[in-house]
């Protein structure tokens, strides 16, 4: 298998990725990894310009000698690329398994609107970094090239369908040309670094467009790194997902094992063909 990895968003270092790809030579030799040049490119916050970010992952889904597409890391960016981006793709592009989580949702969201390609949530080359960032490496190489079910979100079922987001990224992306259809999906939310009324103003929002969406129900991941309010906000981040849910109708299904750390579980877009190993 051959995964292109670029960054629509924020940039990485050329040590992490040989790191990264040092990794991947040992636990998958059959997996040969290609970053390309624009993923260590930093302009300002961004890794490149926009037109830069976009022509790197436009010339990788496009290339048809590419089995998937893994996004470095997310930060900001990818929103303001995603819907030019996908206009750009081609046939090739179609058949590929595209990668990532956190910002870059946006693209994943709008190629999951225009049914392109096999669209997952998982870990990205950046979280090597993390405590245990090995592991994750390895979950997301283990489902891109042998579709391990034990690299699965735990309550993954064939049959049902499924889709997965960073709550933040999720609600900017509600209302506009990004956000898929979820109809008689399973949504499963994570967050990090928000304050606890952020995430009760975003799950306002999101609940809000969904409620006549005809979703299957909601599942919450972790909501890590919560900065200190000047006051306590009274609700924990299950009991703030539940009263919202309550008052629009959507099904609260408990919880999910996806997060911004490297234990985040990899999420299929749409049906799912095989179940979670237990």
């Amino acid at each position: 298998m051959k995964i292109g990895i670029c960054a629509p968003s924020t940039p990485l270092t050329r040590e992490d990725a040989a790191r990264v790809g040092g990794l991947a030579a040992s636990s998958h030799p059959t997996a040969e990894l290609v970053f390309h040049d624009q993923c260590f490119v930093e302009a300002g916050h961004f890794a490149g310009p926009d037109a830069q970010r976009l022509e790197a992952f436009v010339d990788f889904a496009n290339d048809p000698g590419f089995d998937a597409i893994w996004f470095v890391r997310g930060g900001y960016g990818a929103c303001r690329i995603a819907e030019n981006a996908v206009a750009q793709l081609r046939a090739s592009a179609r058949s590929k398994l595209y990668m990532g989580y956190s910002d870059a949702g946006n693209l994943l969201g709008c190629l999951y609107r225009h049914g392109i390609g096999r669209v997952v949530h998982g870990p990205m080359p950046a979280d090597f970094r993390r405590d245990g960032g090995k592991a994750a490496i390895k979950r997301a190489l283990d489902w891109m090239v042998h579709s391990n079910p034990q690299s699965l979100e735990p309550h993954i079922q064939a049959g049902e369908r499924y889709a997965a987001f960073n709550l933040m990224t999720l609600a900017m992306m509600a209302g506009t040309p990004l956000m898929p259809d979820l109809n008689g999906h399973i949504l499963m939310i994570e967050e990090v670094s928000e304050y606890l009324y952020g995430f009760d103003r975003a799950f306002f929002h999101v609940t809000s467009h969904l409620k006549e969406a005809g979703l299957a129900g909601i599942r919450l991941g972790r909501i890590s790194d919560v900065p200190d309010n000047d006051r306590p906000f009274g609700e924990s981040p299950e009991e703030i997902t539940k009263r919202w849910c309550h008052k629009t109708g959507i099904p609260y299904l408990g919880l999910a094992d996806i997060g911004h750390d490297a234990d985040n579980k990899i999420v299929p877009f749409g049906l799912a063909t095989s179940s979670a190993a237990q």
